[in-house]
């Protein structure tokens, strides 16, 4: 596996993101429900537009596996393929975020425990909690930071 930073935001790497976004949240994000996940679809795409720092978790094919977001010291979103999960992906991009972009912050719905305890066993702290998503819906947001 290796990251590549993504200069280059075509309409298929595009589709290939937002594809590879869904099928995570839907191994994941239990708590949404179908609603919820069709609109925030055209949310991702705009972001996944206009992150400053956008990375791709590739296989030795040059397959994405996976794909971090982060800017301003903050990893914005991080998501892989459900096939790769546990094989230390998730770990190899948070890390080049703290170690090579020097990001210390994440924010992760309350009710995902699984991307809690994954960023509590990097070192990540919760310091805060809002009570609604950017968005403001009712999904608790758990603020966590690096020292």
């Amino acid at each position: 596996m290796f990251i590549e930073a993504a200069p280059c935001r075509d309409d298929e790497t595009l589709a290939v993101l937002a594809e590879l976004w869904e099928a995570s949240v839907r191994a994941t994000h239990d708590f949404l429900n179908e609603e919820d996940i069709q609109s925030l679809k055209p949310l991702v795409r705009e972001a996944l537009k206009t992150i400053s720092g956008l990375y791709l978790l590739k296989n030795a094919e040059n397959a994405i596996l996976g794909f971090m977001g982060a800017a301003d010291g903050k990893i914005e979103m991080l998501f892989l393929r459900p096939d790769a999960r546990g094989q230390g992906g998730g770990r190899a991009l948070a890390l080049y975020a703290v170690e090579t972009l020097d990001a210390r912050c994440v924010d992760v719905n309350e009710q995902n425990p699984r991307a809690r305890g994954f960023y509590e066993h990097l070192g990540f702290k919760i310091f805060s909690r809002s009570e609604k998503d950017g968005q403001g819906r009712d999904f608790p947001i758990l603020h966590m930071r690096m020292e």
